[in-house]
């Protein structure tokens, strides 16, 4: 699993342009600045839309103003379902970005088998604080569980 003081490994990961998805690399998205990052185990499920991503959507003001350059919000979904995940919970503050293989949640060591709830490979619910690619700051929930990776809780780590 990924640590404070790693490197994010490079993958490439999409995100809806005006024309369509758009790979891009991880390196681009999270490489440069304060970046916070935030994952989930699925767009439109339950604690995702009515708790994380909202928390992160009604907090972006105030994580902005702790230095961050950009939110950044994933999950093993496609560009299409982050896009429209993004447009209907009202996060035009945050960089929704779909991890479609789980590449990216397996170089982290943030991938979950959810295959028994029929969603198969998934992400993890985690949160990381990176500076210029170098992850500061970690917080990875149990299963079932959100209290480390929310918005009030990566805003007090900031």
């Amino acid at each position: 699993m990924i640590n404070v003081g790693d490197k994010i490994p490079e993958a490439t990961l999409h995100v809806m342009g005006e024309k369509g998805p758009e790979a891009k690399s991880s390196l681009e998205l999270f490489g440069k600045g304060k970046v916070v990052l935030f994952a989930v185990p699925g767009a439109f499920t339950p604690t995702c839309s009515q708790a994380h991503l909202p928390g992160y959507v009604v907090h972006a003001d105030a994580i902005k103003a702790k230095g961050v350059s950009t939110i950044a919000c994933m999950a093993v979904n496609d560009a299409f379902v982050m896009s429209a995940w993004g447009k209907v919970s009202n996060a035009e503050h945050i960089l929704m970005v779909a991890d479609g293989n789980a590449e990216f949640s397996k170089k982290l060591g943030l991938d979950a088998d959810a295959s028994g709830f029929g969603m198969g490979q998934r992400s993890r619910r985690f949160a990381l604080i990176l500076q210029d690619g170098v992850v500061k700051h970690v917080a990875v929930e149990q299963p079932k569980e959100f209290k480390v990776s929310s918005a009030e809780a990566i805003l007090a780590a900031l």
